[in-house]
């Protein structure tokens, strides 16, 4: 583009055309209604001759107008009344952040564009504006008709959305380039033209999502509500996409002079902070949630993880300079509290976590991370493949040679994750007696046939690998029951959290404006990770239980890694090197490399481990 002007006029050029599709959809409904009042002023006039076949044509007209303007009111009423999509966000009112919005006035007086209306935080590496004109996108206004009809005839200008990431990540003047040509965006969006097509887009947009979810004895007329919404959308998609890009154009030329060499310094950043970001929540922030725990600093935790991937990068040292200036949090007036919000709809947005924290949904601290989650976590997955093991059918158990008596004193009870001690339904517990103290009619265990059944096997290591090293069906069979099982628990976790969000869903208190998930049940909108397959579960259940032996034998510790999620420390040091022997005896049976590496750490196998 030659100018800003250029694309706003090539973007203006684009918005008509969508407007004529809207003037030509209305045309098709009115037509109907023309044809009836022609036909009645000709009789009338006496024009139109008169007879039985042309007083049938009027009636039919007549009847076609009235059921086409019903339609169209239709259409008209769900396309005016429904909610056009909401990105999730935690809004930033001015007392919160001055110095952030004074920031933003700047840059747009600068630019010679509107202001934007609102800021607002997501939890993603991305910025945006956003209209949030609907009625119900904000807060219940209440207004003369006076003051209404002046809020109608001077548009509001956009919301300006910041991913939240960058606050924490970026510096201040780095903030200001990136932002230049998004906040550039609001002079477009305030033509007047322009803004009626995004309108009819998003209006079109909103239709055809209340059509899909109609149920019931509404669903027929909304769901032709539906196909006209569709029918007009692809009508409109090429004229729409060539506006947009032909806005953003014209934003981006009159950025030009503001900040350029700043900006592509800034660009630099938001590709490091996406990766930075993305690691930090598939292998840090995953683990919490799914264990009922989210961490309330994951925007202070990226820092760490950027910092962390600079220095294995080796780029430690420019990184270490930059990170001497400003960061653009300190334009918050508590980022403790913005950040803390941010992460809960993070939670909300990639696991599906309540909207409130909760017994079952509370917060956690980097410092508390490793024994409340890793630890934690890794105790709940040995579990439950012991748990599995228990269960296995006896054709699918590997023949175990003959072991000694176990000594009482040396075989604590043992439990398992939200169970008790149990025994297996088909032995019954047996007490033990001295030969001169049993009592009359007891069996005598010198016969071999009235020996007790010898105890389950303890939840120890070695019995794990004995059962994947010894019987080849075992991995398929305990990586098919793990993955029921998980299934099983992640169907009860959603019922309950559907139940909370039914029963919170008029709880309209402490539901922010800009949250944008209110009434969605409680579901993830963009699910981190596909479902983990069998074997994928079985080799984290295996590591798992291999860590819980090292903690409890070898001294180890559980730890946090910025960039892996949960560590297991020997000696102070991350030990990054237990994967491979781990996937040896999960795909090939081959326990020798893992028994290695466990002699190599100092880890005992044989000894019980101590589970949730």
């Amino acid at each position: 583009m030659a100018s800003p002007e250029t694309g706003v006029l090539a973007a203006r050029a684009r918005a008509l055309a969508v407007l004529r599709i809207r003037s030509t959809a209305l045309a098709v409904a009115l037509l109907p209604a023309a044809v009836a009042v022609v036909l009645f002023a000709g009789r009338a006039s006496g024009h139109l001759g008169a007879g039985t076949g042309w007083d049938l044509a009027r009636w039919i007209a007549a009847g076609l107008a009235v059921l086409s303007l019903l339609l169209a009111a239709l259409v008209a009423l769900v396309v005016a009344r429904a909610r056009p999509a909401l990105s999730p966000s935690v809004p930033i009112s001015e007392k919160s952040a001055p110095d952030l919005y004074r920031l933003v006035r700047d840059l747009a007086d600068r630019l010679d564009v509107p202001a934007p209306s609102a800021i607002a935080l997501t939890p993603d590496c991305d910025s945006w504006l956003e209209d949030r004109t609907h009625r119900a996108h904000g807060p219940p206004r209440r207004s003369t008709g006076a003051a209404r009809g002046e809020a109608r005839r001077t548009p509001e200008a956009p919301v300006l959305v910041i991913g939240s990431p960058f606050l924490w990540w970026m510096r201040v003047a780095e903030l200001r380039a990136l932002l230049a040509p998004v906040v550039a965006g609001t002079g477009p969006s305030a033509h007047p033209d322009i803004a009626a097509a995004r309108r009819f887009i998003r209006g079109l947009d909103a239709a055809v999502a209340v059509a899909a979810r109609a149920r019931g004895p509404r669903a027929l007329p909304l769901r032709f509500v539906g196909r006209v919404a569709r029918l007009l959308l692809r009508a409109g998609r090429e004229h729409a996409t060539i506006m947009e890009r032909a806005v953003a154009a014209a934003a981006s030329e009159r950025a030009q002079g503001v900040d350029y060499g700043l900006r592509i310094v800034a660009q630099e950043q938001v590709g490091l902070a996406y990766a930075g970001w993305d690691r930090l929540l598939t292998r840090v922030a995953l683990p919490a949630w799914r264990m009922g725990r989210w961490p309330s600093r994951l925007d202070a935790g990226v820092v760490s993880a950027l910092t962390e991937l600079s220095r294995r990068d080796r780029l430690a040292n420019g990184f270490a300079s930059r990170l001497g200036e400003r960061p653009a949090c300190d334009l918050l007036e508590e980022p403790g509290a913005i950040d803390r919000a941010a992460s809960l709809l993070a939670a909300r947005l990639f696991h599906g976590g309540p909207a409130e924290p909760g017994p079952d949904w509370s917060p956690v601290g980097w410092g508390q991370y490793p024994e409340e989650v890793v630890d934690r976590k890794w105790r709940l997955e040995a579990a439950r493949l012991h748990r599995v093991l228990d269960n296995l059918p006896a054709t699918a158990l590997p023949p175990t040679p003959a072991a000694p008596a176990p000594d009482p004193a040396s075989a604590p009870p043992l439990s398992y994750a939200r169970s008790s001690s149990r025994t297996p339904a088909d032995r019954s517990p047996v007490d033990h007696h001295p030969v001169g103290d049993r009592p009359a009619g007891a069996p005598s265990a010198d016969r071999p046939e009235d020996r007790p059944a010898a105890p389950a096997p303890g939840p120890t290591l070695a019995r794990v690998i004995d059962r994947l090293a010894q019987d080849e069906r075992a991995g398929d069979l305990v990586a098919a029951r793990l993955g029921a099982e998980v299934e099983r628990e992640e169907r009860e976790e959603a019922a309950r959290q559907a139940a909370r969000g039914g029963s919170a869903q008029d709880a309209t208190v402490g539901v922010a404006w800009g949250d944008g998930m209110v009434g969605e049940g409680g579901l993830p909108l963009f699910p981190l990770q596909p479902p983990r397959t069998g074997r994928e579960l079985l080799a984290d259940h295996v590591t798992a239980m291999v860590c819980c032996a090292a903690v409890d034998t070898a001294g180890a510790a559980p730890g946090l890694d910025w960039l892996d999620g949960p560590a297991l420390l020997v000696d102070g040091t991350r030990r990054a090197d237990l994967g491979r022997p781990v996937l040896s005896l999960v795909d090939d049976g081959d326990a020798e490399p893992l028994r290695g590496w466990l002699t190599t750490v100092g880890v005992r196998p044989e000894k019980p481990v101590r589970l949730v």
